[in-house]
């Protein structure tokens, strides 16, 4: 039984007599995709304060999770490097500790935001009312044969909302107001330990696919373009091959800093004292955006429409599969953003 109020413009359900619930989150990748779910926890949390919320994520991804104040407790799974190690048995210990895990607690709610069948198994292991995207929603349309509630949210929606309605959906409730990812974060402590002087700017080059990387001539353009305003370069990296190509852009560029290899949460933070990010198609590029910085996105491979930056008016989306955008045009997106004065 419960009494649903309107306050501070949420609309709060209070259960007279009953726990507040517990409910189980499944969005296991990508970065992007992860960072995107971020908003439906906060909706959930304002409109039932004190409930209890878990979140299964892939463990390179939990880093993200774990920032989200009302995220309980972060269950990670490997999937990705599980299927590639099969043969071994460690991989099948893992997988039942995992099982064990998952099932520890019940939940009054499991959702999976994530729409694919991987991620409907783990809700279908997990203990509580399954819920979904139903056939004509999810990405996966055989996905939905696993949930016992199917919500049909428009595919046409960016990624964000069609998570806060689903999470709506699921739980009673109408996802109205801004959108608000909600993550915490202490001091930019990683800018001061790369030793950059202010103002500095971070661009990220590297995302999954090839045909979403931005030619290294016009990284190099825009950077210098920005050294001469006064302002300082940082290129961050994730593997060999990346460091490898953010060395070869930075010598191009006035007093550019390729730093150490550094964690989500250390780039979060770097984010946080950067004056603004420029950065293709990459989930680092969403989780700056996610922390309110002043992001441009750079499409060149993909287009924006779906899963581009969506931050309101402090991020700007630029290109398209089709016609992958000029330095001229980021600059004049920067200049719009009112970084650059």
């Amino acid at each position: 039984m419960g009494v649903a109020l309107e306050w501070g413009g949420c609309r709060i359900l209070l259960r007279i007599g009953l726990a507040m619930p517990r409910i189980l989150f499944v969005k296991t990748s990508s970065l992007g995709d992860v960072v995107h779910h971020c908003p439906a926890v906060s909706d959930v949390s304002r409109h039932f304060p004190g409930a209890v919320i878990d979140w299964v994520v892939e463990e390179p991804f939990a880093e993200v999770a774990r920032l989200h104040p009302a995220v309980a407790d972060v269950i990670t799974v490997a999937i990705r490097r599980w299927r590639g190690e099969l043969v071994l048995a460690s991989t099948w210990s893992d997988l039942a500790a995992f099982r064990r895990r998952l099932q520890k607690d019940r939940y009054d709610h499991v959702i999976d935001s994530q729409g694919l069948v991987k991620s409907a198994l783990v809700t279908w292991i997990a203990r509580g009312l399954r819920h979904g995207f139903d056939r004509a929603s999810a990405r996966e349309p055989f996905a939905s044969r696993f949930y016992d509630r199917r919500h049909a949210v428009d595919p046409a929606l960016h990624a964000v909302e069609r998570n806060r309605m689903l999470a709506a959906a699921a739980l009673g409730y109408v996802a109205n107001g801004a959108c608000d990812y909600g993550l915490a974060l202490g001091a930019p402590a990683a800018a001061a330990a790369l030793d950059m002087p202010q103002p500095f700017a971070i661009l990220l080059t590297m995302t999954s696919r090839d045909d979403k990387l931005w030619p290294e001539e016009h990284w190099r353009a825009l950077g210098a373009a920005l050294a001469g305003k006064g302002i300082h370069c940082v290129l961050p990296w994730g593997s060999e091959e990346e460091r490898h190509r953010c060395a070869r852009i930075a010598t191009a560029i006035p007093r550019a800093v390729v730093p150490r290899r550094m964690t989500l949460t250390e780039l979060a933070r770097l984010a946080l004292g950067a004056r603004f990010v420029a950065g293709v198609d990459t989930g680092l590029a969403h989780l700056a955006a996610a922390l309110g910085r002043p992001t441009v996105g750079i499409y060149c491979g993909s287009n924006s429409g779906l899963t581009g930056l969506h931050a309101g008016s402090t991020v700007r989306n630029l290109g398209t599969a089709a016609a992958a955008p000029a330095p001229s045009e980021v600059l004049s997106a920067l200049a719009g953003l009112g970084v650059l004065t």
